[in-house]
């Protein structure tokens, strides 16, 4: 069996924390400085890291994640029973709309919203 950990890098734990929480309608498993996690399944963790101390962490070959702020550097692409009442939320949160929920090519429909860091986030069926 395998784990994965999602770890996105955000400008502000405790506010992408709160959104996380109030638009996936989930507690965090884990709330400590440096990190935030929410389980998304049995094999899927959710991680906000501060990007301030990336660059920290993992050295200096690795390019400042703060210069690449509000550019799209991930995209989560969430299956849920309800993806509409996931974009409602969404927009109540005051999140960028990108597109509504609409049938795509691939025969399920999504919408897409951007984060307060830049990160897509896709609700589909």
């Amino acid at each position: 069996m395998m784990i994965v950990h999602t770890i996105l890098y955000v400008a502000d734990q405790k506010r992408s924390a709160e959104l996380y929480r109030e638009l996936l309608g989930l507690e965090p498993i884990l709330d400590v400085p440096g990190m935030t996690e929410f389980k998304l399944s049995d094999n899927h963790i959710l991680g906000l890291m501060p990007e301030k101390g990336i660059k920290k962490l993992l050295g200096e070959k690795l390019p400042d994640p703060t210069k690449g702020s509000g550019i799209p550097r991930a995209e989560l692409y969430f299956r849920v029973k309800d993806p509409e009442a996931y974009l409602k939320r969404a927009w109540e949160l005051k999140l960028f709309e990108l597109s509504p929920l609409l049938p795509r090519d691939w025969g399920a429909s999504a919408g897409y919203v951007l984060d307060f860091d830049g990160h897509v986030l896709a609700f589909s069926n």
